[in-house]
């Protein structure tokens, strides 16, 4: 059981650095409460578990060619652009009635953030080199059953982590001005373009190699 605890924070540890998800979840749980803001946590964890997916079936080593680091980091540099100027461009008005959300359901919320995950070429690395050791290691202690276990118990932190971070950024749109609310978008807009750039970034030192 107390291993069982210890992945269970090591996906709470692995959840809390600041990146675009939380960027995301931050913007969208002030302008349109919680349940947008959880909805892009649980659509970046299902990104999460295919990346946990793949890397259990051997799968990942695919990411090392060229041609689909180029297409990733692409993928997500219009992304993470596109969803930045679209968090900046609506700061302006922000809302918790659906009827005023400009179209911005509880479904795009969940595809926005599965494609921001599944599309951040950083998540795949830092899942190939965190659950990749993680796993060779358990494997050489472990049964099969036990080691998708302990990879359930990484999930549940993050899915722990992902219910505080949208309960915080829903409760934090109750306290703050209107004008507040509308920095807190736009800086997080342009938190998620800065990500993006980087990911151009790295496309064009793919292509110019």
């Amino acid at each position: 059981m107390s291993v069982f605890i210890s992945y269970i924070v090591l996906g709470l540890s692995l959840s809390a650095p600041m990146g675009p998800i939380n960027a995301l979840q931050l913007d969208k749980g002030i302008r349109l409460g919680f349940w947008h803001a959880w909805l892009v946590g649980v659509g970046g964890m299902a990104a999460d578990a295919v990346f946990m997916l793949l890397i259990y079936f051997g799968l990942a080593q695919f990411v090392d060619t060229p041609i689909v680091q180029l297409f990733l980091w692409m993928f997500g540099f219009f992304v993470l652009v596109y969803t930045g100027i679209e968090s900046v461009v609506k700061a302006g008005a922000p809302a918790r009635d659906s009827r005023q959300s400009g179209g911005e359901t509880k479904a795009k919320s969940f595809r926005t953030g599965f494609f921001m995950a599944i599309s951040n070429p950083l998540s795949i690395l830092f899942w190939l080199g965190i659950y990749g050791s993680i796993l060779a290691e358990t494997t050489e202690t472990y049964q099969g059953g036990q080691v998708l276990i302990y990879s359930m118990g990484i999930f549940l932190g993050i899915t722990l982590w992902d219910f505080a971070m949208a309960s915080v950024a829903a409760g934090t749109g109750k306290w703050f001005s209107g004008r507040i609310i509308r920095w807190i978008s736009i800086i997080s807009g342009l938190v998620l373009i800065g990500f993006g750039i980087y990911f151009g970034v790295k496309a064009a030192g793919i292509l110019l190699s």
